[in-house]
């Protein structure tokens, strides 16, 4: 199986808990060093250099999948990219390069994916956000490259169900995963800020932790939800309905 972004987080935990299910898990990241860290967790994961937007890197992530573990049953689409950014200081560029990984990514590897989760009746498990269907101020781009993210996956369960290839999602809400000073580029104060009114907005009053996501991942992945396709799962501790 394959997990993009999986040197860190939810990735990180998801390659884990999947190697520790008996799964041979390949992860994806541009850090050589935190994937050798991160392959280091269990015996069963193993890392390879990719960028999720790159077309010529889903391909190869696919080839290398399939050279180590002769099969491609599970493909967990959890490389994210984001920005808090206003509108007024929206560029092209910052544009492109967050829907360069969070849909033309997923899509590109996807396509590669497909004739062998064909031929093992295999899963697409992409990572959505709460914020993919949840409006929210100064994320407007990250939100519509995840409710984007979120209609393809309901789009591709129809599109694949005739080779028996299922697609769901998991919207995570705001995780402690180091995204808001990792992806979001925010200082440890200034995410420090963001957490406290995160933990208040959210009806448990508290972040996620990793797990709280993974455990969905893992579930909706397990051939046990062999009749689950085009399904949004949100976790997210009631954040969603505020």
């Amino acid at each position: 199986m394959i997990v993009t972004g999986g040197s860190s987080g939810i990735g990180r935990t998801a390659a884990l808990r999947f190697a520790e299910a008996g799964a041979k898990v390949l992860i994806t990241g541009r850090r050589a060093d935190a994937l050798e860290q991160a392959a280091r967790d269990h015996p069963g994961i193993s890392g390879v250099v990719a960028d999720a937007a790159s077309p010529e890197d889903a391909v190869s992530t696919v080839a290398t999948a399939i050279s180590l573990h002769g099969r491609l049953d599970v493909l967990v689409n959890n490389a994210g990219a984001g920005a808090i950014m206003p509108l007024a200081d929206a560029s092209a560029e910052r544009i492109q390069s967050i829907f360069a990984v969070n849909v033309v990514g997923p899509s590109l590897l996807a396509a590669a994916a497909i004739p062998h989760l064909a031929a093992s009746g295999g899963s697409i498990v992409n990572v959505s956000s709460t914020y993919g269907h949840k409006a929210a101020a100064m994320l407007s781009h990250y939100a519509a490259s995840k409710a984007a993210l979120e209609h393809l996956t309901r789009c591709w369960a129809l599109e694949l169900a005739p080779q028996h290839i299922r697609v769901n999602a998991v919207a995570a809400g705001p995780t402690e995963s180091g995204a808001l000073t990792g992806m979001m580029g925010l200082s440890r104060e200034q995410a420090a800020a963001v957490e406290a009114q995160e933990r208040e907005r959210i009806p448990l009053k508290r972040r996620g932790k990793p797990d709280d996501i993974v455990r969905w991942i893992l579930a909706l992945a397990d051939p046990a939800s062999g009749w689950i396709t085009g399904q949004i799962v949100t976790a997210d501790g009631g954040l969603g309905l505020t």
